[in-house]
């Protein structure tokens, strides 16, 4: 027994030995690693950054859509942007976009400050293999103690295209959420869900026309001062190579002032808003042949202001089936027509065969002699008056499979008479009396630049996850189009004729069918 119990003592002794040994020789213990921490704060997917307050989300989307209509080779302006509709024409679009987003937001004594941007690629084809690939950031903003500043969406807007609609560029409406919109503003928190916000922002421009070509228009020779359906009128030197091409107008001197009103409850949402942009136009033709005259002293109109005002308003159904509601806009504006075209905001036009119809989008009009010598003819720039209309209802037939329904309608109108911005837009489209120039101009029989759109669509859309999803689109869109002469026939050789036009056609309709599959990379 004694001979067992030191046998198993030595043994003992032995292995803690050797164990203490082998102890000897391993590494110094590594320190604990420092996991990611969720940051519950603001939301799924934050998290804090190792070391600091400051919480981050990383996230972003791809996006695939195929398009099948008269789309006129676009998935953006759609079917009235100076569409010729010939054997050149394209009825079917490819388009892929993919965006990553970081969302950096931390606390003070102010309140959350918070940095948000986006960055992706955009990438289309028509059928022509263009390479055409887009590197393109919608946004890139800073909010702060009420403040925000940055490219994000402009405060005018309320009513939301996106949660309608897939294709918003192939209507109108005032909606700056897709290529986003640079902004300085402040908003007030009134309590109760009322808030009242006050901003700086980007000028919202079309284009100011003159009537800088004289002699040229009265021949229908296409000059600085002509009309063309689908692209701006550029009157000043240079102007040919702006983007977008907005004619007429003299560099930024003030931006944009934007005001809103806005409950948010419950039931829904309310809001009234108004935006005051100035409009400083170009120089005067200084001589009866046309030219640009980008000369200081040759004589301009004064700059001037116009505005909008608008109204919308959401209401919630969840009585009928939850996620269910509807939403609308009205806009009214004198002299700033991109608070109601936003995209498409070029003059309109689409053939069928020989006949055409057309629509001139212009903020204001103006023409006259300029010089050294006193001005001659001149006039003040003409303000141009539209007014417009979205709706939209969104029910949910199941939980995952949703349709909305929208449409709406829009007119622009120019003032009558001698002189007036409608008879100097018809002398540049070759049906003015010969001898006339801005406040003489006089228009021919049966012109009438006023016009109008109307539009009606469906989109349906199945989520298949939180995530992702699938939908389809259909949409209607007609044209009630200005006229040039009272028989229809355009004038020959009019800078107005797009393609082989040569008729006016009062009424234009278009049809077009979307697909699209969306994923984001988080819920």
């Amino acid at each position: 027994m004694k001979m067992v119990k030191s046998l198993l003592l030595g043994s003992a002794a032995g292995l803690v030995a050797v164990t203490a040994g082998q102890a000897a020789d391993l590494p110094v213990k590594a320190k604990p690693v420092e996991y990611v921490k969720v940051c519950s704060l603001y939301g799924a997917g934050f998290y804090y950054m190792p070391g600091t307050d400051m919480c981050i989300k990383i996230g972003g989307w791809v996006r695939t859509e195929f398009v099948y209509g008269q789309v006129n080779g676009s998935l953006t302006w759609g079917p009235f942007a100076g569409n010729a509709n010939n054997i050149g024409s394209t009825s079917e679009a490819f388009r892929a976009r993919g965006y990553i987003t970081a969302d950096a937001r931390e606390q003070t004594a102010y309140g959350t400050a918070r940095a948000y941007i986006d960055v992706g690629i955009n990438t289309n084809d028509a059928g022509l293999q263009v390479a055409n690939l887009a590197l393109s950031s919608n946004r890139a903003f800073l909010q702060w103690a009420g403040i925000t500043a940055g490219l994000t969406q402009s405060f005018y807007d309320f009513y939301s295209v996106p949660a309608a609609s897939y294709r918003g560029g192939y209507y109108p409406a005032s909606d700056t959420g897709d290529p986003g919109w640079f902004v300085w503003g402040y908003t007030a928190q009134l309590g109760n869900g009322l808030t009242a916000t006050i901003s700086t922002e980007a000028r919202r421009t079309t284009q100011i026309i003159n009537d800088a070509t004289f002699a040229g228009v009265q021949t229908g020779v296409a000059g600085l001062g002509t009309v063309t359906p689908g692209t701006y009128t550029s009157a000043i030197a240079g102007g040919g190579a702006e983007f977008p091409g907005n004619g007429a107008y003299g560099g930024m001197q003030a931006g944009d002032f934007v005001g809103n009103i806005r409950l948010d409850q419950t039931w829904g949402s309310a809001q009234v808003m108004a935006a005051a942009h100035e409009l400083n136009p170009g120089y005067y033709s200084s001589t009866a042949t046309g030219g640009a005259d980008a000369t200081p002293g040759q004589g301009h109109p004064g700059a001037t202001w116009g505005y909008a005002v608008g109204a919308g308003l959401r209401l919630n159904f969840p009585m009928i089936a939850q996620g269910d509601y509807f939403q609308s806009q009205v806009n009214y504006t004198q002299g700033a027509l991109r608070y109601l075209f936003f995209t498409p905001n070029t003059n309109w036009g689409k053939t069928e065969g020989a006949n055409e119809t057309f629509g001139v989008l212009s903020d204001c009009v103006y023409g006259g002699f300029g010089g050294t010598t006193p001005a001659t003819f001149t006039t003040n720039c003409q303000l141009t008056t539209g007014w417009g209309v979205n709706a939209s209802y969104e029910h949910y037939w199941t939980p995952a499979v949703h349709e909305s329904v929208f449409g709406g309608y829009y007119a622009v109108s120019y003032n009558q008479g001698t002189g007036s911005a409608n008879s100097m837009l018809c002398l540049m489209e070759g049906n003015g009396v010969a001898g006339t120039i801005g406040s003489t101009a006089v228009a021919g029989a049966g012109c009438n630049n006023n016009w109008s759109t109307d539009f009606v669509g469906t989109r349906l859309q199945w989520d298949v996850t939180k995530s992702f999803y699938l939908g389809v689109e259909g949409i209607y869109d007609h044209m009630n189009s200005a006229s040039v002469t009272a028989t229809g026939v355009i004038p020959a050789g009019s800078p107005l004729i797009l393609g082989s036009a040569t008729n006016i056609e009062p009424h234009a309709d278009v049809w077009t069918i979307s697909v699209r599959m969306h994923k984001d990379f988080l819920p």
